[in-house]
């Protein structure tokens, strides 16, 4: 990795310990909750950003990955195989230790699948879903796509939601933690609550340091040229069709990593997670941080994630949203800190810069 290059990863990564730091000296360890929530969210962004900004592909369905992730990782690591325990297929899991017990609420004893066999089933299952619908959704264009990958998004929803396995309008409660190492879990517990912060900024980071590689990759000089021009890269030998392909599935699998972490943190999933409005503020997000700058999407996903969450938009949280959709579309196409945004604004700044310079004595 070229400090030049990707020199922000590395900021980053000291600027949220910094923070952290910061919490505990001025006793605000309450921030860290919401800021490992919106870590999560800001995942699926990030993901979102490389498809929407670099693919060129309008995706109103990533709530759904987001949601399938979480929900199939819950009810692996919920669904009781105790009266399934002498059953051939059940005996052999057990004896290959992909199985644990615990104790539910009321002291009696579930046996479900392993945390990491539940979390890699459940990515799996997304990448192919992904890998299926992408095909004959990525061949529309403009708002052709975007009404295809929404139908598929409350298909999602409704089957969570009227589907009796997944808790219906309750969803699924009491999952328990993810225990990646020996005394290192992803829970909501308060001892875990540093850790936990930085477990899931340690995902966004090493996110990060993928996606930017990616884009300067000679994939992702395609994936531009393709966003630039589709029809002159396909004519360049560029094959488009598969790198859409890649690009849709690689951000549906960000999308269900960050519901099956944020599930186990929270120990819980409910429907709303799938809904409509979840997949337009991920939109949203990426249009207002520039729909072709990672960071822009990470800053904006962080700090409008952050506001939600914290309560400060009230009962109007989801109008603050479509209004930011709204408003960007109409006066900032490229998003508050899109590249041209950036561009016109160090051009004014060095024209000022020069006149105070020739103005001096």
């Amino acid at each position: 990795m070229s400090l030049k290059k990707h020199g922000g990863v590395l900021v980053l990564a000291l600027l949220v310990v910094v923070i952290q730091l910061l919490t505990s000296w001025t006793d605000t360890a309450y921030y860290l909750t919401q800021l490992t929530m919106s870590a999560y969210y800001s995942l699926v962004i990030i993901g979102l950003c490389l498809l929407m900004g670099y693919a060129g592909q309008l995706s109103l369905g990533h709530a759904g990955f987001f949601a399938m992730g979480g929900y199939l990782s819950a009810l692996g690591t919920t669904f009781d195989l105790t009266p399934h325990r002498l059953k051939t297929p059940v005996v052999v899991m057990e004896k290959m230790r992909l199985l644990v017990t615990r104790k539910d609420l009321y002291g009696g004893e579930i046996l479900h699948l392993q945390p990491w066999l539940s979390c890699l089933i459940a990515v799996a299952v997304v990448v192919v879903i992904a890998y299926v619908i992408a095909g004959p959704v990525l061949k529309l264009k403009g708002h052709y796509l975007a009404m295809a990958t929404l139908g598929f998004g409350i298909i999602v929803f409704r089957v969570v939601l009227g589907a009796a396995i997944f808790g219906e309008a309750d969803g699924l409660t009491e999952v328990p933690p993810f225990v990646l190492l020996p005394g290192l879990e992803v829970s909501g517990r308060l001892a875990a609550k540093v850790p936990n912060y930085y477990i899931a900024w340690g995902l966004v980071i090493v996110g990060m340091w993928a996606l930017l590689n990616l884009v300067d990759s000679r994939a992702g000089r395609a994936l531009k040229a393709i966003h630039a021009a589709e029809e002159a890269a396909e004519a360049m030998g560029v094959d488009t069709a598969r790198f859409k392909l890649k690009i849709f599935v690689l951000s549906a699998a960000f999308a269900s990593v960050a519901g099956i972490f944020l599930t186990h943190y929270n120990g819980g999933i409910g429907p709303s997670e799938a809904s409509v409005i979840k997949s337009i503020r991920y939109v949203a997000i990426v249009a207002v941080g520039g729909m072709a700058n990672l960071w822009g999407s990470l800053i904006m996903g962080v700090v409008l994630n952050f506001l939600s969450l914290r309560g400060y938009f009230g009962s109007f949280d989801d109008a603050v949203f479509g209004a930011i959709l709204i408003f960007i579309m109409l006066f900032a196409p490229e998003g508050l800190l899109g590249t041209q945004v950036l561009r016109k604004a160090r051009m004014i700044f060095r024209r000022r810069r020069r006149g105070v310079t020739d103005a001096a004595p």
